[in-house]
């Protein structure tokens, strides 16, 4: 919408806490996306919000595991994702890191859980469905038992990027926000429908 095309080649997929670091280290680096947190805040350079987000603990529902409160979770072993806001809010809770257990990717938390190796999983709930999807896990086996943080979700620009490239983007986000699709929804919401 603001005239600025992006190439397959100037994205890269990599493990979740790699373009974490990246996005921290390398002048030029964005990452899609992010959750704005008062612990990121200062980190990077916001553009956004893409959309909200709901990070929860999933738990099987066969497990009957109920959580009235953060700390009722560290007698359980929690999968989380490395550098994830979720991991980031559970240590700022208080939880153990011992009773975390880190990985790369959220699918092979998915597995374990389904596999009892781990007894909570913790990330975004609509992120989670998709990836357990995606690891041909059945969603609808696992509930959410806990909220641990809402908030919005953001593309986190290195604080070195080119202000007139997170300008531009920024306006772009705003322009679907504000234009009106076939629909008679925004263009915005069009786009988001495809992915409730």
């Amino acid at each position: 919408m603001v005239g600025e095309e992006v190439s397959v080649s100037q994205v890269t997929l990599q493990p979740w806490a790699r373009s974490y670091r990246t996005a921290l280290t390398e002048d030029n680096a964005v990452l899609f996306s992010t959750t704005r947190s008062e612990h990121r805040e200062k980190l990077f350079t916001w553009v956004g919000p893409i959309t909200d987000i709901k990070i929860v603990v999933m738990a099987r529902k066969d497990a009957n595991i109920k959580i009235n409160k953060a700390m009722d979770m560290a007698k359980y072993r929690i999968g989380v994702i490395r550098d994830d806001i979720g991991e980031q809010t559970l240590l700022d809770m208080g939880i153990p890191r011992n009773a975390m257990q880190e990985s790369n990717y959220v699918t092979t938390l998915a597995e374990q859980l389904m596999k009892r190796r781990i007894d909570l999983l913790v990330y975004a709930h609509r992120a989670a469905i998709w990836w357990s999807r995606e690891a041909q896990v059945d969603p609808s086996l696992f509930e959410p038992v806990y909220t641990v943080k809402e908030g919005y979700v953001y593309y986190a620009f290195n604080n070195q990027a080119n202000p007139e490239a997170t300008a531009k983007l920024q306006k772009g986000i705003d322009m679907l926000k504000s234009t009106k699709g076939e629909s008679g929804d925004s263009l915005y919401q069009e786009i988001m429908s495809k992915y409730e």
